[in-house]
């Protein structure tokens, strides 16, 4: 009976010593660089460090974009004002078929011109600090309804 466990025992060492070496060649292959898992993972985390490069380039090309916006906006928005402000004073032009007043003296003119800039400059800065809506200016006409039928 000894004889038999012993072969028995002899012959679990083997197959437990077989089925390791079965495993560690299958852990060598998974863990291949070129083939295996360790391969994907190199792979990968070479993707990663990619993305994240263009990932970095893209912010800062978005931000200097946006920085560009910011600065177009800001002087569209002066050059709107100042739109706005020439559309308003065209109002007191006289129409061409109304009677001119006699002009004034050039001189005279100046004086008032200057008197009137020297007793209020705070209105002009605040104007371009804060715009003020003064209402609609434009108004779009429907080019459907102005046809002739």
């Amino acid at each position: 009976m000894d004889i038999i466990a012993d072969i028995l025992l002899a012959a679990g060492a083997l197959g437990a010593g077989f089925y390791c070496l079965v495993l560690s060649r299958r852990l060598k292959r998974f863990n291949d660089l070129e083939k295996g898992v360790g391969g994907a993972v190199a792979v990968l985390s070479a993707q990663v460090d990619d993305l994240n490069k263009s990932l970095q380039s893209a912010q800062q090309v978005s931000d200097g974009s946006s920085k560009a916006l910011q600065q177009l906006t800001g002087r569209a928005e002066s050059v709107a004002q100042r739109l706005e402000l020439m559309m308003a004073s065209m109002h007191d032009i006289p129409e061409a078929g109304a009677a001119a007043p006699a002009p004034a003296e050039p001189a005279a003119e100046d004086a008032a011109m200057a008197a009137a800039y020297e007793a209020d400059p705070q209105p002009a800065a605040e104007a371009q600090e804060e715009p003020k809506s003064a209402g609609l200016m434009f108004v779009r006409h429907n080019r459907s309804q102005n046809r002739v039928a």
